[in-house]
């Protein structure tokens, strides 16, 4: 069910969530959290998408933030706010409303989103493409106990990962880093059964991969070695290799869904890597809302090197 609203308050539509839920006959009780989705039109269809797939397992109440350009003198000088609400099929398990605020009132989206939230829920703010600078100090992120971006997302993905370790407060996370849980399971799997001290690593991808520098920063930082960065065509991480005196651990993913894996002195074996769409990636990061601290090691590159290096 869809119910649009023009040039209206946060009020109607709280009266529009339960005026639809009524109709469907679908209490809120069920809802577990807030998620508000800050985005362009651009992005927005995506967005949604994966969040409403992600809802499946974390029934939320979705708040599309949409801050759009003035197209006519008129808009440019009269402050409104226009709303899509859907409840039901229309908006996976949970509600969807798709906020588009323009003139002055995009200056406050804060104050709009405020009293949508679901009351006595945690509350997410995902940042799909373009996030402040400081996550944690922008008013919308402020209500948050989780903020999550995407620095694969940008132009510049590196210079925004340095921005990362500058503003980084406890509650960020970046979808870059989601990407890798994968990889840092079979890493540690490995590292388990080698059970040999490291010596050297590297890490290969393709050119500027966000991902792939927290995953050579979070090996600097827990096994206390140099890891070297190296270009391949790609996609995204291809590979790591883990140096030590019995020889190399190696997971190979040159392309596709399948990765090797290589130990000293076994046989190689194949193993399932495939790149996760985002809606898997946001299911991942709303089943913990606490503090990411491996995600602070990561992005500064320092942690307990030498005590997790002499322990592998």
């Amino acid at each position: 069910m869809k119910i649009d609203l023009t040039d209206t308050t946060a009020s109607k539509i709280n009266k529009a969530l339960v005026q639809g839920r009524r109709a469907i006959g679908t209490p809120a009780v069920g809802m577990v959290l807030t998620m508000v989705i800050v985005t362009d039109e651009e992005n927005a269809y995506d967005s949604i998408k994966a969040a409403e797939e992600a809802s499946h397992e974390h029934p939320s109440r979705t708040l599309v933030v949409i801050k759009r350009h003035a197209r006519t003198p008129r808009d440019r000088t009269r402050a409104h706010l226009d709303a899509e609400v859907r409840v039901g099929a229309d908006a996976g398990t949970g509600e969807t409303v798709i906020l588009r605020m323009y003139g002055e009132v995009s200056d406050h989206a804060d104050s709009v989103v405020l009293p949508l939230l679901l009351p006595d829920a945690p509350v997410v703010v995902w940042w799909p493409v373009n996030a402040p600078d400081v996550p944690a100090k922008d008013p919308l992120g402020a209500l948050a106990q989780r903020r999550i971006t995407d620095m694969y997302a940008v132009e510049a993905p590196i210079a925004a990962l340095e921005q990362r370790v500058t503003s980084y407060a406890p509650g960020d996370t970046d979808l870059a880093w989601t990407r890798l849980t994968p990889w840092r399971s079979m890493l540690a799997a490995a590292l388990d059964q080698a059970r040999a001290r490291i010596i050297s690593a590297a890490v290969e991808s393709e050119a500027d991969n966000p991902s792939a520098e927290l995953l050579a920063r979070w090996l600097e930082a827990r096994l206390g070695v140099s890891v070297e960065r190296v270009i391949t065509a790609g996609p995204v991480v291809t590979g790591v290799r883990l140096g030590t005196e019995k020889g190399e651990i190696v997971i190979d993913r040159p392309e596709g869904p399948l990765a090797t894996l290589t130990l000293p002195d076994q046989p190689a074996r194949t193993l399932a890597l495939k790149v996760r769409p985002t809606s898997e990636l946001i299911a991942e990061e709303l089943r913990r809302l606490d503090a990411d601290e491996m995600y602070a090691v990561a992005l500064r590159g320092e942690g307990t090197a030498k005590e997790t290096a002499a322990h592998v």
